[in-house]
C-alpha cells in the first residue's frame, strides 16, 4: 500500500503528558548521572507542556533530549544552580538542540548565558515559575530555586541531604553558607520537598523539615559556630574533573571543538539510548541503506507488507547469519513497532557495525506517515542471504 507521505517534521505521537505526570498539574523527573553523582531534573507544567532542565550533565546531553522529545516538552530554559566544578553543564548542548535559554547567575560571570539570573528572578514555565534565591556559600554563585507554592526546591550543592556543599575553593564561605541555607532554604514550609544537586549514597530527595531536625552540620541545635567549625575542618581532594569543569562551565558548556557527531545519518537516540532513524529520512535515503527486516518470513510476507527492497533475516536467526550483512551499507533495522528491532539493533551493535539505528516506530509509523509497503509477489526479501536488492 502506499500514500501521500506526512512531512518530514510530523512529530510522532506521544503518551498524554497528564498520564506521564501522574495525573498531576506538573510532571517531574529526576535523572542522575552515576560517574559524577550528580541529578538533573526535568520539571513541566503539563497544560502548556512547558518545562525547565535543572543541572544537565553534558555527557547525558542524549538521554534528556530524547526524554523531552518522547514527552513532547516545549523547553523553555537549561538552568544551573552554580558553576560546578565536577561535570560540565548540558545547557549549551540543549539550546542548539531546542533553542532554549541558558540560565546561570549573573555573578557567575559566564560565556553564552542568555538568561542571567538574580535574587528575585522568576523562571517561568506555561503557567508556574521558578522563584530564584541566592545562596552563596558553596561558591559566589549559587542559586536556589523554589516552585511559587513553595512546595519543592531545587537546592543545587547549596543544601544536600544531611550534608551541604564544600566551602574550601570557588569563593567559597562556611558563614556566608550558614546564612544562605538558614535564611533562603530553611525558612521554607517544614513540608517543602528539597531535591539536591548531588548524592553518593543512593539518597533523592528531602525536606525542610527532616534537615532541621538531623541534618549533622547545621540541624538540630547546631549553631553558625558548629557549622563554620565543621566546614573549616574538613580535609577533601578536589574534584577529580576540576580542570575541565570550570573552564567548561564558564563556556556554558560550549566545547572548545565542534562535537562531533555521526556522518551517515541524523541519529537520534531514544530515552533508552538506542540510536535511532525517522521514516522521513529513511525514506528518502532508502537506495544508500540496507533496511534489514527482523519479522517472521510469514508476517513480511503477509498482509502488513514490506519495505521494497528490503532484506529478511528473522531476529531468532540474525546472530548466525550476520556475515550476509553487507558491510559497506548503513543498516537500518525494521519490524512492526520497532520493538524487535530495537534488540536486532543492540545485537548489530555488540557485534561491531558501526552503522547501525532503528526505524523509530517500525513499519507501523512508516506506514502511518504514507510510506510505501508491498504486499505483490514482485521484490520479495530473500529470506535465506542478504543481498541488498535497490
Amino acid at each position: 500500500m502506499s500514500a501521500t507521505a506526512t512531512p518530514p517534521d510530523t512529530p510522532s505521537p506521544g503518551p498524554s503528558l497528564l498520564a506521564a505526570a501522574a495525573g498531576g498539574p506538573l510532571l517531574l523527573r529526576q535523572l542522575f548521572d552515576a560517574d559524577t553523582g550528580t541529578f538533573t531534573y526535568l520539571l513541566a507544567d503539563v497544560s502548556s507542556r512547558q518545562g525547565v532542565l535543572i543541572d544537565a550533565v553534558f555527557e547525558r546531553h542524549d538521554r534528556d533530549l530524547s526524554l523531552i522529545r518522547e514527552l513532547g516538552i516545549d523547553l523553555v530554559a537549561s538552568i544551573d544552580t552554580h558553576v560546578h566544578a565536577d561535570h560540565v553543564t548540558g545547557s549549551w548542548l540543549m539550546r542548539e538542540a531546542t533553542g532554549c535559554a541558558i540560565g546561570l547567575a549573573a555573578a557567575a560571570g559566564a560565556e553564552n548565558v542568555t538568561l542571567p539570573l538574580r535574587h528575585g528572578d522568576r523562571v517561568v514555565v506555561g503557567g508556574r515559575a521558578l522563584e530564584v534565591r541566592a545562596t552563596p556559600g558553596h561558591t559566589d554563585g549559587c542559586l536556589t530555586f523554589v516552585l511559587d507554592d513553595r512546595t519543592m526546591a531545587f537546592t543545587g550543592d547549596a543544601l544536600l541531604v544531611r550534608g551541604c556543599g564544600r566551602c574550601d575553593f570557588q569563593q567559597g564561605n562556611a558563614h556566608t553558607l550558614w546564612t544562605s541555607i538558614t535564611e533562603q532554604i530553611l525558612t521554607l514550609p517544614d513540608a517543602c520537598q528539597l531535591w539536591p544537586g548531588h548524592d553518593y549514597t543512593g539518597r533523592g530527595a528531602t525536606s525542610v523539615a527532616e534537615e532541621k531536625a538531623f541534618n549533622a552540620r547545621l540541624g538540630g541545635s547546631a549553631t553558625e559556630r558548629d557549622f563554620v567549625g565543621h566546614m573549616e575542618a574538613m580535609q577533601l581532594p578536589h574534584p577529580r574533573r576540576l580542570a575541565e569543569a570550570l573552564p567548561g562551565n564558564l563556556r556554558s558548556g560550549k566545547p572548545r571543538e565542534a562535537v562531533a557527531r555521526p556522518s551517515w545519518a541524523p541519529l537520534e537516540r531514544s530515552y533508552a539510548g538506542l540510536p535511532e532513524l525517522p521514516p522521513s529520512w529513511v525514506a528518502a535515503h532508502r537506495a544508500s541503506l540496507t533496511l534489514l527486516d527482523v519479522r517472521s518470513a510469514e508476517e513480511v510476507n503477509g498482509p502488513d507488507g514490506r519495505v521494497p527492497g528490503s532484506v529478511a533475516i528473522p531476529l531468532a536467526e540474525l546472530a548466525a547469519r550476520l556475515e550476509e550483512l553487507p558491510r559497506d551499507r548503513a543498516v537500518v533495522v525494521v519490524c512492526h513497532s520497532g520493538s524487535r528491532s530495537a534488540l536486532a539493533t543492540q545485537q548489530l551493535l555488540q557485534a561491531g557495525l558501526p552503522r547501525v539505528a532503528n526505524l523509530r516506530g517500525g513499519l507501523s509509523r512508516w506506514a502511518a506517515e504514507g510510506y510505501p509497503l508491498h504486499t505483490s509477489a514482485e521484490d520479495h526479501p530473500e529470506d535465506h542471504h542478504a543481498e541488498h536488492t535497490a
